[in-house]
């Protein structure tokens, strides 16, 4: 059974940084994109940033380049995302996906993509 459980969510204030991990079980990262995605209230999900396992190549939003980074462990199975001059406008909650897949150059970056989800980490940043 493919399970992702993120961490790592928590209340900063703006210009602080917090880093998210995504622990994954029943299936190893080879082979699948994996990536972060957001939903604030009354908003879409949107695509934060993702990375291909096949190349390495990864996406980022416009809104985060910069100050996100995402990296893997592939001998934890756990991904990362690094967020740091945070904003209010990055409070959401922050959720990891997978996709199973082999993707070159790029990685898809549409929630509806996604085959696998957890259950997401709070994330809230103070003005």
């Amino acid at each position: 059974e493919v399970q992702l459980v993120e961490s790592g969510g928590g209340l900063v204030q703006a210009g602080g940084s917090l880093r998210l991990s995504c622990a994954a079980s029943g299936f190893t990262f080879d082979g699948y994109a994996i990536g972060w995605f957001r939903q604030a209230p009354g908003k879409e999900r949107e695509g934060v940033s993702c990375i291909s396992s096949t190349d390495g190549s990864t996406y980022y939003a416009d809104s985060v380049k910069g100050r996100f980074t995402i990296s893997s462990d592939n001998t934890k199975n756990t991904l990362y995302l690094q967020m740091n001059s945070l904003k209010p406008e990055d409070t959401a909650v922050y959720y990891c996906a997978a996709l199973s897949g082999d993707y070159y150059y790029t990685c898809p970056h549409r929630p509806r993509s996604y085959d696998y989800w957890g259950q997401g980490t709070q994330v809230t940043v103070s003005a």
